[in-house]
């Protein structure tokens, strides 16, 4: 299988997906919320979108290579366990989405359970208000720290450029989809949790109640929570009375400011306040 995509192909695809995504996503948040919001949803994109373009543009410079760039030199390096492996083409890229979405699974797990990685991961949990652009809010050191991570999983993993190409699509899409203020029909949202993680399902994890924050951590196969006990079907007081947001991180100046955003991880109270 040939080991090279060319940028502007990898680009041309991630940045189409994302769009069609978006605006899809954002047209059905119109039409059908699932929630009403509590702040303006101007005030919130502005810091929210301003993190994404920022977060492209610290990974540009200091991460210049793509990590189909780095999928494609570990396959010319013959590094990791699926490239010394006599896989068919299709079985290597199915084997690497699934475990490229495991190490994902994990790793947000590990952001919420070290301190100094939860100061950094509350910039995506101070949002008070959920939905689609709440999927890309994330601090750029995170961002940076989770770029390593992935490379050192494409490293480890053998992953296939096509693998990492489908990888990055769909984490980038559940990401928003479900991060969604919407709901999915209530007769097919519980088939399709069975597969994904659904966003009825993921609002559970920005609940303001511990227990219910450090569960759902799965961003696109909900399998991983069901398999390791981190689950639960539903807000504690139903999904009526569920509270979005991090307690101690309420004000609009510090939680919906672009410049406030950036200095949550670095407030002297910070996100200990509620301990994860």
């Amino acid at each position: 299988m040939d080991s090279t995509i060319p940028a502007h192909t990898e680009l041309a695809l991630r940045l189409g997906v994302f769009l069609a995504v978006f605006a899809a996503l954002a047209l059905w948040e119109w039409a059908a919320p699932a929630r009403a919001l509590r702040l303006s949803r101007l005030l919130r994109w502005r810091a929210n979108l301003g993190l994404a373009v920022l977060n492209t543009l610290v990974l540009r410079i200091v991460l210049p290579g793509s990590a189909l760039a780095f999928a494609a030199l570990a396959a010319d390096e013959g590094w990791g366990l699926l490239n010394r492996l006599e896989l068919p083409a299709w079985l290597a890229v199915l084997a690497g989405v699934v475990v490229l979405d495991l190490v994902i699974y994990f790793q947000h797990v590990l952001f919420h359970s070290v301190p100094a990685l939860a100061r950094l991961h509350a910039v995506h949990h101070a949002d008070p208000d959920f939905d689609l652009t709440t999927g890309i809010r994330f601090h750029p050191l995170e961002i940076v720290l989770s770029t390593l991570i992935k490379f050192a999983a494409i490293a480890a993993l053998g992953a296939p450029v096509l693998a990492v190409l489908a990888f990055e699509i769909l984490l980038n899409a559940t990401a928003m989809f479900n991060h969604a203020n919407v709901s999915l029909p209530a007769w097919l949202e519980p088939w399709v949790r069975r597969v994904l993680v659904t966003p009825d399902m993921h609002r559970t994890h920005h609940s303001v109640i511990e227990s219910e924050r450090n569960s759902n951590y799965g961003f696109c196969l909900s399998i991983w929570d069901r398999l390791f006990g981190s689950y639960v079907p539903e807000p504690a007081g139903g999904a009526a009375a569920l509270q979005i947001g991090f307690p101690g991180l309420t004000d609009p100046a510090v939680s919906t400011t672009f410049l406030g955003v950036l200095g949550i991880p670095f407030r002297a109270a910070g996100p200990q306040e509620a301990k994860r």
